[in-house]
């Protein structure tokens, strides 16, 4: 019941310190005017995160949960909420908050927190050995930026974090972990209740404030609850992860093909794709959502499985995706104008 608990008393909180976040985005002008790269077409309140952090601060102090890495985890979170909060309001260059965020995941790495193996079938493990600082940095920081890359429209990047979220705790309760499974559920509340204000068509978003907490929460979360996982240990986090982790690699190919600068942004994202086939801003999300699930349930069964079903599992799972995207193809040619008639009558 103490999940339970957590879940709805950060909701609760959310629910309410949303709008007046929202009426402090406007006073100081931190702001998200449109324009040929955005989806949205007026002038929209950042800063939902600070709603979302000071929820899950609420949850924290009640809750107090104890665990080996909580103070690094807590100087890394106020680093990046404080980043994240200035970048709101004055839109800040990328390298800027990529040296927060590196600095950021120092800390936790610096407190011994380290992805330092991974398991392989037949009882193979590769040690990292001195290479498992530079690569749980790499993971911390590549997940933050994952989540914040496909905050792109209204309730998606929520949606996918509590998807994941959901996931973490869950398998964090059946690891016996108690620390990452609170940890995550009173993000579940926080994230459900600004949900409620985000989620299309938004009232507010959540900015870099929301986004790069959460991913850098994820990011922290996803090593801490998998560490001592016995099988396939990288694997787990990496399914839950999928859809942002796919994302964010197609998006540093295309920018290396195309010969563009890694942080420059596009309008080549998996929603943007979407919604150039023809499906509308909520079917995308919904439809996103669904990938990120089976993304999720994918990692549940290879947390269960023996090394034969994980291989199974994996590929079925490759191929599944890979239908659904054809799928998605084929139905958009065949009635796209039927979609784009039922989207301007929604208008």
């Amino acid at each position: 019941m103490t999940y339970f608990y957590a879940v709805v008393i950060c909701f609760i909180s959310s629910l309410i310190l949303t709008p007046f976040v929202k009426k402090l985005a406007f006073r100081i002008g931190a702001v998200d005017h449109p324009n040929k790269r955005k989806v949205h077409n007026k002038i929209m309140p950042r800063l939902g995160g600070l709603a979302i952090f000071t929820s899950f601060l609420i949850g924290v102090l009640i809750f107090n949960p104890d665990g080996e890495f909580e103070l690094p985890i807590a100087v890394g979170a106020l680093l990046i909420m404080a980043i994240g909060i200035v970048d709101d309001k004055y839109q800040l260059a990328a390298r800027y908050k990529f040296i927060v965020q590196l600095v950021a995941a120092i800390i936790v790495v610096l407190s011994g927190l380290e992805i330092t193996y991974i398991n392989l079938p037949l009882g193979h493990v590769i040690e990292f050995g001195y290479f498992s600082i530079p690569i749980t940095i790499l993971w911390i920081v590549g997940i933050t930026n994952a989540i914040n890359l496909i905050d792109g429209l209204d309730g998606l990047a929520g949606g996918v974090s509590t998807i994941a979220l959901i996931t973490i705790g869950g398998l964090a309760i059946s690891l016996g972990d108690p620390f990452v499974a609170l940890i995550s559920f009173l993000l579940i509340g926080s994230t459900l209740g600004f949900l409620v204000f985000n989620f299309y068509p938004a009232k507010i978003f959540m900015g870099d404030t929301g986004a790069m907490f959460l991913g850098y929460m994820i990011g922290v979360l996803s090593i801490l609850g998998f560490k001592n996982a016995t099988l396939f240990s990288l694997i787990v986090p990496i399914a839950i992860l999928g859809v942002p982790i796919l994302d964010t690699l197609l998006a540093i190919v295309r920018r290396v093909v195309h010969k563009k600068p890694l942080y420059s942004p596009d309008k080549m994202h998996l929603h943007h794709c979407l919604l150039n086939l023809g499906f509308g801003h909520r079917q995308t999300v919904i439809l996103i959502y669904s990938i990120s699930a089976l993304f999720s349930i994918a990692a549940i069964i290879f947390n269960q499985s023996t090394m034969w079903g994980t291989t199974i599992t994996f590929f079925a799972m490759a191929i599944l995706v890979e239908l659904m995207i054809e799928l998605t193809g084929i139905v958009s040619h065949n009635y796209r104008p039927l979609l784009n008639l039922i989207n301007r009558r929604r208008q």
